[in-house]
């Protein structure tokens, strides 16, 4: 029940059923009468098809005390003596990011303890209509009863008996409720938080989780604290990104190099990429092996500071003891109408339903076990991968093939494309881009489907176990579908090129497909594009689905809508359904994006400005979603991110060693310091002469006035070791095995004395903690103690009176 007169729950159903569902239904609001629940039925000729019946639930006080008392659900028994925080510095300059203190805090701060109903005068209850909390309410109504006959409510909307359940909103978004005993917090939220011109306010959190749940509050806390700590990572990037645009020393000259491709491509000039080394050397200078070291660092503070953050919300939202709930996980239906055998569980000694092994493998089709069909059926999605990025590389090479043949008589010449001119090399590598951009796409689509095929063969017991399953196998997916190609470029393409005589070939010399060489201007900008295409298409892409198909639905379902009578049950059922799933997709977006950030960032320092732009929309978004475009989720507890936070973990270690090798092998960072400190000729440490150095010569004989060069450190024909790798070659190789074994040690060293100084629960949050235990312990004494001298002050009184009568 809301604090203003009507349902916070509704269900709804068709008129024409059979028989038999006719009598569960009514077996089950007669279980809910039981249980003290009051219901409404709403006749069916008040609904726009005239066939639907919507029956509303009302939660009565005995209910609320008896389930509050079930779930252990802390409540207020005492106001805080502890302050929020102290007067900060400089205070008034964060006064235009803030919201209403009624906003921020909608509710004072309590000492809580777990409600007892045999003690119901312990707890400070002011107002029944408003003791338990919105979202506490429709988590009570909507739990399963452990009935008999194992008829839930999620067990009737699978079979048909139901065709939805859900909470009410509590008012219209657009306008205040005028009732003054009804609340108006959705009204709040989407004046305070959903609306686009709040994107530089602070999210009200403490109202987002009394409206919604402490686990959509979670994930709000959690992009928030993301997106805060983007804006650090962001300046810096600007301002390495600043460097290399005024660092750029053009010393290009006239040098004419072997062609890049065989027959249709010539001798080209080297002093036609000045374009393309200006582009490279924005990304790929000193300033960025800074960069890379610094994000390492920076992932490792984000990660203990949201510890931190997550620690204090723990206590805030009373979670600090809420592993002990997760024995009461409820079992999924999918897995009990699998199951006929049963077993006791030695937590609980109940019996509960159990699927022995030879029964799971059975349904997984598989001869040894449930793991074997998951790993067998990776297979074909990799390798469909595989063939994706070879597609994408045969592409390059035939139309960088084209563009040379059509430009044979100028090969220096540039090409209009789309109204501008850019090298046929760039050219290439942006429409090849674009078009792993779209496969990316399209196999995710598949891609999401077979890791939910996978999942539901494993018969997962509890949701959160279904969701812990599902989420290492589609980020395993989206892992090697998204970052596939950005590998492919880093550390594979122009690697195994070959030389003038002896090239290699991708199938064979007569396929007559020479492997990839990398653009004039170095790899590492083929990788910036790729990773700026893919990065903010998959950015806009998301947005624009998120924001206008659940817009398109809702104006779809609500077109028939009668004005005059859109109840308030009927305006909410139009509305789109939020899944269990849909915050999985909400986190694994964004965990993509601290992929991409974090993996690839040396060869991109703008990539996280780009994320905080993202999120500073994306949060906004969401919250719109939430208020205007979703019916109201069942409100769930979470006290963390769940297997995200091991994902982060994982993908921040990786992203030390991914960046080292970046450095070391993508960028000509090394081989150009290798030149300034032990090949430059001159007494001084310039670098002019690098480019003449880093070039091969090929010659039938060694002489100053060889002008054919190809990119690569070897001896020229007529040496007697001609084509081999030069000593130069192996020093540079040498340098970078250093550079990468020192940023690693360096930056782990960091990362781990920044992990064990930061300790993960503030020392604050700790003191509260041991406060608010004494006090439950204090104040439950003094009350049995109060409570045992008024019974035996009555006992007392009781005997004198039978002393005196």
């Amino acid at each position: 029940m809301l604090f203003c007169p009507g349902p916070c729950f509704c269900l709804k159903c068709m008129c024409v059923v059979y028989v038999f569902v006719q009598e569960r239904r009514r077996e089950f609001e007669a279980n809910l009468k039981k249980a003290g629940l009051e219901l409404e039925t709403e006749d069916k000729s008040d609904s726009d098809d005239r066939k639907t019946y919507f029956l509303k639930i009302h939660a009565p006080w005995e209910v609320l005390a008896t389930y509050a008392d079930v779930l252990k659900i802390k409540v207020p028994f005492k106001e805080s003596d502890i302050p929020h925080g102290q007067d900060v510095p400089l205070e008034w300059l964060s006064r235009p990011f803030r919201l209403p203190e009624k906003v921020m805090r909608p509710q004072p701060d309590y000492f809580t303890s777990p409600f007892d109903k045999d003690k119901i005068d312990f707890f400070l209850i002011k107002n029944r209509d408003t003791f338990v909390p919105p979202s506490t309410r429709n988590r009570i109504v909507s739990t399963d009863r452990k009935e008999t006959d194992k008829k839930g409510i999620k067990r009737l909307l699978n079979n048909g008996t139901y065709t939805s359940a859900f909470p009410l909103h509590d008012c219209r978004y657009w306008e205040r409720n005028t009732n003054e005993q009804c609340e108006s917090e959705r009204y709040h939220l989407y004046k305070n938080w959903a609306g686009f011109l709040c994107f530089y306010k602070e999210q009200p959190l403490n109202l987002i989780r009394k409206y919604y749940g402490e686990k959509i509050g979670i994930y709000f806390a959690w992009l928030g604290f993301y997106t805060e700590m983007l804006f650090f990572a962001a300046v810096m990037g600007v301002i390495c990104f600043t460097y290399g645009v005024l660092s750029y020393d053009d010393n290009l000259t006239s040098i004419v190099m072997c062609p890049l491709c065989d027959k249709k491509c010539s001798y080209w000039k080297l002093n036609s990429t000045c374009l393309s080394s200006w582009q490279s050397h924005l990304f790929d200078n000193e300033g960025t092996v800074f960069f890379a070291m610094f994000m390492g660092i920076w992932v490792t503070l984000f990660l203990e500071f949201w510890k931190r953050r997550q620690a204090q919300l723990e206590y805030e939202w009373d979670l600090v003891d809420f592993e002990e709930e997760q024995q009461q996980l409820q079992i999924r239906p999918e897995f009990e109408t699998k199951c006929t055998d049963q077993r006791l569980n030695r937590i609980t000694q109940e019996m509960e339903p159990y699927l022995p092994l030879p029964k799971k493998c059975v349904y997984c089709r598989c001869a040894v076990c449930v793991h074997c069909s998951m790993w067998i059926l990776y297979s074909p999605q990799m390798l469909l991968i595989v063939a994706c990025i070879t597609g994408v590389i045969v592409y390059r090479l035939a139309v960088y093939a084209a563009f040379a043949s059509i430009m044979k008589d100028s090969p220096t010449k540039k090409i209009h494309l789309v109204g501008s001119l850019i090298t046929p090399q760039l050219a290439t590598s942006v429409t090849a881009s674009f078009i792993n951009f779209v496969i990316i796409m399209i196999l995710n689509f598949f891609y999401e489907r077979v890791a939910i095929w996978i999942t539901d063969m494993e018969i997962p017991k509890t949701h959160l176990e279904y969701e812990n399953k599902l989420t290492m196998k589609m980020f395993l997916f989206q892992f090697v579908n998204y970052y596939s190609s950005c590998f492919y470029v880093a550390f594979f393409k122009g690697k195994f090129v070959g030389y003038p005589g002896n090239y290699t070939y991708m199938f064979g010399k007569y396929s007559r497909l020479r492997n990839e060489e990398c653009d004039p201007g170095g790899c590492l900008i083929e990788l910036t594009t790729q990773l700026v295409i893919v990065m903010t298409g998959k950015q806009v892409c998301g947005n624009i689905q998120e924001a206008l198909l659940p817009l398109l639905r809702n104006w779809w379902c609500s077109r028939k809508a009668r004005k005059d009578q859109y109840s308030r049950w009927e305006q909410d059922h139009d509305l789109q359904n939020f899944s269990q799933l849909g915050l999985f997709y909400e986190y694994l977006e964004m965990v993509i994006q601290f992929g991409f950030i974090t993996l690839f960032v040396a060869s991109f320092p703008l990539a996280p400005l780009l994320a905080l732009c993202n999120n500073i929309l994306e949060v906004r978004v969401d919250a719109w979603k939430f208020t205007t475009q979703f019916r109201r989720p069942v409100a769930a507890k979470a006290h963390n991110i769940g297997a995200w936070q091991e994902i982060l973990n994982v993908v921040a270690i990786l992203s030390v060693v991914t960046n080292a090798f970046i450095m070391a092998f993508t960028s000509d960072m090394i081989p150009r310091l290798v030149y300034l400190y032990a090949y430059h000729p001159g007494s001084e440490a310039t670098m002019s002469g690098y480019i003449n150095n880093s070039l091969s010569l090929l010659c039938l004989d060694i002489s100053p006035t060889c002008c054919l060069r190809y990119r690569d450190y070897r001896y020229p024909p007529g040496h007697q070791r001609q084509y081999s790798h030069t000593m130069q070659f192996w020093h540079i190789l040498a340098a970078k095995l250093a550079f990468i074994i020192i940023m690693e040690h360096v930056v782990f060293v960091v990362k781990f004395f920044v992990a064990w100084l930061i300790p993960d629960v503030p020392s604050e949050v700790k003191a509260r903690i041991k406060r608010e235990r004494y006090l439950i312990q204090e104040y439950l004494h003094n009350y049995e103690v109060e409570k045992l001298k008024m019974q035996l002050s009555q006992n007392f009184h009781k005997n004198w009176l039978k002393l005196l009568f």
